[in-house]
């Protein structure tokens, strides 16, 4: 009963400390961003803790943060070299494999009306298909290691990619193509100088998107075959010996990566698209 105590207390003083933080005047706005988040994630956490401890929940059904951390620091080795397995070689190749495809299909789509009316709806019937049916076939097809973990990946991303990237080519407004054709420029000089700097912004939506659809392509296609490493292998196998905090361990990297990667690409996005209403204030 004191864990259930301590963690509402623990609550109540998170909650009071981020609404001084949200109508103070003397933080900055910049570390108001930063330190909202972190006190409600911590908060979390804590609540997770006293819950788990409080409550005598067996860990077979939820351990506790801090269990899963020890088990996180005693398998940092694992953890490596399954990142690797996972994310380096079968989501970050098939990630871009697939959205660089998309993109040259995008260009072709534009130049092609047959493509743009008979590819587009046959794409999204094919993005419609769930994971779970069309990995284990392309597991049969490229074999147990990464690559058929990259093939999944590129079925996953290409078509939410093309689709962004169609979408940015139509953006510019007709009267700037108007004024391009009136200085008499061709098709590459348009594309270059205003439809893609006009589709950067879907563009960026579509890479955005993919980078999630990515690792969990990667980490379901390894439920299907792989090489004794990978986080999908290694969650599928702590799952049958029900060592939960290992699964937690792996999901934790997961989550760790899929941000980082998601906020580079954001990072990036910013940089490049610095003109862009959504990116200024």
């Amino acid at each position: 009963m004191s864990w259930i105590v301590f963690a509402v207390l623990f609550w109540l003083g998170a909650w009071a400390l981020n609404h001084w933080l949200s109508v103070s005047r003397w933080c900055d706005a910049r570390v108001v961003r930063l330190a909202v988040p972190t006190v409600f994630g911590v908060t979390l956490l804590v609540i997770w803790e006293g819950l788990v401890r409080g409550l005598n929940v067996s860990p077979v059904i939820l351990p506790p943060p801090t269990a899963i951390a020890v088990r996180f620091g005693a398998s940092l080795p694992i953890l490596w070299v399954d990142f690797v397995q996972t994310f380096v070689k079968g989501a970050l190749s098939g990630y871009a494999i697939g959205c660089g495809a998309a993109f040259v299909t995008a260009i072709l789509i534009d130049r092609s009306d047959f493509l743009q009316r008979g590819l587009l709806p046959v794409g999204n019937f094919i993005a419609a298909l769930p994971i779970v049916g069309t990995a284990p076939i392309l597991v049969m097809w490229f074999g147990f290691d990464w690559q058929s973990k990259a093939a999944v990946v590129v079925v996953m991303v290409f078509f939410p990619m093309l689709i962004n990237c169609v979408q940015g080519l139509a953006a510019s407004d007709s009267m700037q193509r108007d004024l391009m054709n009136t200085y008499g420029a061709t098709y590459w000089q348009r594309l270059f100088k205003l439809r893609l700097p006009a589709a950067m912004p879907f563009i960026f939506n579509g890479l955005k998107i993919s980078t999630t659809l990515a690792l969990i392509g990667a980490i379901v296609a390894e439920f299907f075959g792989s090489p004794t490493l990978g986080m999908g292998f290694r969650i599928s196998t702590e799952v049958g010996r029900l060592g939960l905090e290992m699964v937690w361990a792996e999901i934790t990297v997961a989550a760790l990566a899929g941000s980082a990667f998601y906020g580079l690409v954001a990072v990036i996005e910013k940089g490049v698209t610095f003109w862009h209403p959504s990116q200024r204030g």
